[in-house]
């Protein structure tokens, strides 16, 4: 869990121009961060002195003691074991620079100048600054240190590799970070002095949101807050800290009291996604630029984590991807029907969840094509375990749409391929299970040749991620719709739909999501009826272990690690470790099935499909992957 760095946004409280009161104020919350196990902290642009002291940063007075509180600072500072970040004019000769002022342990690490600097409408700032690029000076003395000046500095300190930016950088069209991050900067502080003014925070966060997705880091985000002369704006304290587009801390605006905004950055899951992205790679190789790396020797702790993984990381939060990602299955199998010119929509149905949905995804193909729903052809075929409850919800819920039905009981025909292969009815193994599954599959493309349809694969990607399908049965189809949905996601879907569906449609699908997932291809014993989830375990956790793996590569001990975080009220230790084996053995072991999967439209960030995500050896050794579990 090395690849974790704990870092904050703090906002002092602050006096224009008291330059040892500011000081004071910014140490006190140091020390607070460090308690905490804050590994750096960024405060906001000229933060010593204010930013709102006009033509004052002109004055002898302030600069001096300006430099002089930075001197107290950095003594009162020196034992923390703490990067930290603050803003400061800084004499530069004949020239003044915004600086962005880097510190550890008593000593100044570098000094990085402000590049674009605001002069409209309220901003005024090259009445007494100058811009970076115009800086004559590229080293100056500080609190008796020689230091760099510089927006060329990039700070080891761990895992991570980070820059500084100072408020207007980041809103120029080219910002000085986005060259910082192609040329290894996986980490962003800006200082800003921002003021507030009605729809701008929201623009504001937008903005960061979106850098740190285009330059695939992480940005920390620190503005003036109370304190700061309301004589023609008000500042009113933004920190957030922001991960590839998601927020993963914020602090509140408006507030009177002074704050620390704390979380952990994840610099393997950026430095992972660099890894996949070629056009960031391609995009570096155009923008070389000579960095100075200055190491600041920070050694990273290990302690407990400021930040949530969500236990359902295929599942959109709000909830308001759910009609475009129905919209894109739709699109997708539209287009296939377009180009084959397919009478009918062939679909096993078996009142389970995936074929419910894939259901859904050809009722509404059919009407964004302005075709009937008659033209679903949806067919269930009981066998040796099928259930009254299943094979009633299948049925009603095909009617319930309009679909034409058809019922096709295939226990004499399986019982007679098993006499061809001398195979006793009474050994439910494997045989047994894969006889009714292949049958099905070969009903279905018997009637799309019978009727000129399509058989509309149901199998979806938690099943193809573990190999739980019969190969060459429910394993194969002539479109696979729901190949690019997670197991859960559809779980989502379904209820989301059901919640806005008449009520026939609804209660049917609530009773489908309320029956336990089942293949019913075993008779119910005395211990009960065949249900997945206790043969190879939760599919909220297979998912999980999904989703971290292909989407961000990341190992077994550090899914582990997370899972711990995820499902800490749910699941113990050794279930985790557990069921992450099954995962680990069986996406390994099952990749042949992978290799010829049938199209299906990729829905989202991740697919197995081996024309898209997934271009992996079908007998790829477990080894290393196990060696790595075994020392959980």
């Amino acid at each position: 869990m090395n690849s974790f760095i704990k870092v904050a946004s703090a906002i002092p409280s602050l006096k224009v121009a008291d330059v040892f009161y500011n000081a004071e104020q910014i140490v006190a919350l140091c020390k607070k961060a460090a308690k905490s196990g804050v590994q750096i902290i960024t405060f906001p642009e000229t933060c010593l002195t204010g930013y709102t002291c006009g033509d004052l940063f002109l004055q002898s007075t302030l600069l001096n003691q300006t430099e002089d509180a930075l001197v107290s600072l950095i003594k009162e500072t020196k034992k923390l074991d703490l990067i930290i970040i603050i803003g400061m004019p800084v004499d530069a000769g004949a020239q003044l620079a915004n600086c962005a002022i880097v510190i550890y342990k008593g000593k100044i690490l570098g000094a990085v100048p402000k590049t674009y600097l605001p002069n409209y409408k309220e901003f005024y700032e090259k009445r007494y600054f100058t811009p970076a690029n115009n800086l004559l000076q590229e080293k100056i003395t500080l609190c008796g240190q020689e230091i760099p000046l510089s927006t060329k500095l990039l700070f080891k300190a761990g895992p991570a590799l980070f820059a500084c930016e100072i408020c207007e950088d980041l809103w120029a069209p080219i910002a000085p970070s986005s060259i910082a991050a192609l040329n290894g900067a996986n980490l962003i502080f800006n200082l800003s002095g921002s003021d507030e003014l009605v729809g701008k925070n929201e623009y504001r966060k937008k903005l960061v949101s979106v850098h740190s997705v285009k330059n695939i880091c992480a940005y920390v985000y620190a503005s003036s807050g109370l304190g700061e002369s309301t004589t023609d704006s008000a500042y009113t304290g933004n920190a957030f800290i922001y991960e590839n587009g998601t927020c993963l801390a914020e602090g509140k605006r408006f507030s009177t009291e002074e704050q620390i905004v704390i979380s952990d950055i994840d610099t393997e899951k950026i430095n992972k996604l660099r890894h996949q992205n070629i056009t960031f790679s391609d995009s570096s190789a155009n923008y070389k630029t000579p960095y100075t790396i200055i190491d600041t020797k920070l050694k990273v702790k290990k302690n407990s984590l400021n930040r949530e993984f969500n236990p359902l990381p295929f599942i959109p939060r709000d909830g308001k991807d759910f009609d475009d990602i129905l919209k894109i299955q739709t699109f997708g199998l539209a287009k296939r029907l377009l180009h084959t010119n397919a009478k009918t929509l062939v679909l096993g149905i078996s009142g389970g969840l995936d074929s419910a949905w894939a259901l859904i995804v050809c009722a509404h193909t059919l009407k964004l094509l302005g075709r009937t729903n008659k033209d679903i052809l949806a067919i269930t075929m009981p066998a040796f375990a099928t259930s009254t409850r299943t094979r009633s919800n299948a049925l009603a819920l095909a009617r319930a749409f309009g679909a034409t039905t058809k019922e096709i009981n295939i226990s004499n025909t399986c019982l007679s391929q098993l006499k061809d292969i001398k195979h006793s009815p009474k050994k439910h193994d494997i045989t047994f299970e894969n006889t009714q599954a292949r049958y099905r599959t070969q009903i279905l493309m018997n009637m799309a040749n019978q009727t000129g349809g399509l058989v509309i694969g149901t199998g979806d990607l938690s099943e193809l991620a573990l190999g739980w399908c019969t190969y060459n049965g429910d394993h194969m189809s002539m479109y696979g719709v729901n190949a690019g949905l997670s197991k859960t996601l559809i779980k989502a879907l379904t209820l989301n739909y059901a919640e806005n569906s008449n009520p026939k449609i609804s209660k049917l699908l609530k009773d489908i999501l309320a029956t336990p997932i089942s293949p019913e291809l075993v008779p119910a014993t005395k211990k009960g009826a065949q249900e997945t989830e206790l043969s190879i375990g939760p599919y909220e956790l297979h998912d999980f272990f999904l989703y971290y793996c292909m989407r961000y590569n990341f190992g077994p001990q550090k899914i582990f690690y997370m899972a711990q975080s995820a499902f800490k009220n749910k699941y113990t230790k050794d279930q985790i470790k557990k069921y992450l084996q099954i995962f680990f053995k069986r996406f390994f072991a099952q990749q042949f099935k992978r290799s010829c999967l049938p199209d299906g439209v990729k829905v989202c960030a991740l697919s197995l499909s081996p024309r898209g995500d997934l271009r992996m050896p079908s007998d790829a050794s477990l080894a290393c992957w196990q060696k790595e579990m075994e020392e959980i």
